[in-house]
């Protein structure tokens, strides 16, 4: 039903986007990019708010849970891949993988805690209640933190919604 946009047939504003996005993928466009790309408006301001979030001063591999528990939350399965490969590629092991998409406590405490988090963050509508903050700062995270997991749970859940709606293969 969504269109699969090319470079060629998006609204002019997704193509520089585009082009970007199929220049860092090798010269693809991945099908998500391809679907969003006809509101310019949600192509542009999930990428921006995605490079935000790359930013932040959670590590990388936090700010992955923070997209796995998301995306597994949001039954997004084009997000689940996408980021299982990128785990991987941070050197994640299978358990740690396995374990985001199967909903299950991480070995990890440090990750632990950003899952729960994130997972307490979405629960209540940000309302967590201060054990729950207190747990997650007790973890060696900071206010920065917990204020960039709710970023993180903005861009991605803009984007696993968005998914599924253009049926995003």
């Amino acid at each position: 039903m969504f269109t699969a946009h090319t470079p060629e047939t998006a609204p002019p504003d997704s193509r520089p986007a585009m082009e970007r996005t199929a220049a860092a993928f090798g010269g693809q466009v991945p099908d998500a990019v391809a679907r969003l790309a006809g509101s310019p408006e949600l192509l542009n301001g999930f990428l921006q708010m995605s490079a935000a979030f790359d930013r932040t001063t959670l590590d990388p591999v936090a700010r992955e849970v923070v997209i796995m528990t998301v995306a597994v939350r949001n039954d997004c399965h084009i997000c689940v891949t996408l980021h299982t490969g990128k785990l991987r590629k941070l050197g994640a092991g299978p358990e740690l993988v396995a374990a985001l998409r199967e909903q299950r406590p991480l070995d990890d405490d440090r990750l632990e805690a950003v899952r729960r988090f994130t997972l307490a963050v979405l629960a209540t509508a940000g309302g967590v209640p201060d054990d729950d903050l207190k747990a997650f700062l007790a973890h060696g995270h900071t206010e920065r933190n917990a204020l960039e997991v709710v970023l993180g749970i903005g861009a991605y859940t803009m984007s696993t919604l968005a998914n599924r709606l253009t049926r995003a293969a």
